[in-house]
């Protein structure tokens, strides 16, 4: 019985870490092992984890193991506390299972998530510290938000995730730009220790995507994150319209389509090995896991597939994972 699906979003959403907690003091602290990954150095015991957002401020991290995640995605953290944006931020259509934000980076900041983990330095499952910028700093200044995020976590983070993809920063997709793009990313990894990773935003065309590609293994992204919520609204969805981005079913087929060129293009510029993709973006099933994986990617993140199913998610997927694709 989901009962959350018959509260407003908004309201489900303030009760969702309770409800992780409570299901998880039920939960085993046995590994869910299936189609494991060594990159780097680090172990996934699966492909399955939580994409950034789920956790912005890390407090749920003794959950998740228990969960049955491979790997987890905490943020985005800003280096200043950040309030949402304002008015409407959250909404979501059962039937089409899909879901639509508009929060804008809203976290308690650099310092409060540096505690958070530092409580939490021997981690069973890699970690991954998604990155941004506050609403304040211009687009010219805003290497210097995401290499203060680096500077501070790197002893606790196992990978960064850039996230210059969100619709929801004003201007801060203009970074994908190709007059941007470059310097930005060279700014940010100038001093680069830990394996840095790129959310890719889903709206951009192919000729985009591939420059966007070529600019990241020009300058050193060990990997990328495929990809971010769509400002592409469906009416039907009724959800607000010219503003915020979309998650869930309605994002599936432009986040696999993405995968799809970012793998062939990879390959054709002879870039594909030792870069690590992430695949997220509408994944709610076994079946679909599997999918992305054939395609080329090597893990795999939900977001909305927990809000739909719950928390026994990972649990299902582990049941699952071995039958027959469809």
């Amino acid at each position: 019985m989901k009962f959350w699906l018959y509260l407003p979003a908004n309201i489900s959403h303030k009760l969702s870490a309770f409800g992780i907690k409570l299901y998880s003091f039920f939960c085993t602290k046995k590994k869910l092992k299936y189609n494991s990954l060594t990159w780097k150095n680090l172990n996934f015991f699966n492909p399955l984890g939580i994409a950034g957002g789920v956790d912005k401020n890390a407090e749920l991290l003794k959950q998740w193991p228990k969960l049955g995640c491979g790997f987890i995605e905490v943020g985005t953290v800003t280096p200043l506390p950040q309030k949402p944006n304002s008015g409407k931020i959250i909404d979501r259509n059962n039937k089409e299972l899909s879901l639509w934000n508009c929060m804008g980076f809203p976290n308690k900041g650099l310092c409060h998530l540096q505690k958070q983990l530092k409580k939490h330095k021997q981690y069973p499952i890699p970690i991954l510290i998604n990155i941004g910028k506050n609403r304040e700093t211009d687009l010219k200044n805003a290497y210097t938000d995401y290499i203060k995020c680096m500077d501070q976590l790197q002893n606790y983070a196992d990978i960064f995730v850039i996230n210059i993809s969100s619709p929801n920063t004003e201007n801060l997709r203009d970074l994908f730009l190709k007059d941007n793009l470059k310097i930005f990313l060279q700014n940010c990894l100038q001093n680069k220790i830990k394996p840095t990773l790129l959310k890719i935003s889903p709206d951009l065309s192919q000729t985009e995507l591939e420059h966007v590609l070529n600019v990241s293994c020009i300058v050193g992204v060990d990997g990328w994150v495929i990809s971010n919520t769509t400002k592409s609204l469906n009416p039907e969805l009724n959800f607000p319209l010219n503003k915020g981005g979309i998650s869930g079913q309605a994002l599936e087929e432009k986040s696999k389509l993405q995968l799809r060129h970012s793998i062939e293009h990879l390959k054709k510029i002879n870039k594909r090995e030792n870069k690590l993709i992430i695949s997220v973006g509408g994944i709610n099933s076994a079946d679909k896991i599997k999918e992305r994986l054939s395609i080329g990617a090597d893990l795999v993140q939900v977001y909305s597939a927990l809000v739909f199913q719950g928390p026994s998610f990972f649990k299902k997927i582990y049941k699952n994972i071995k039958k027959p694709l469809l």
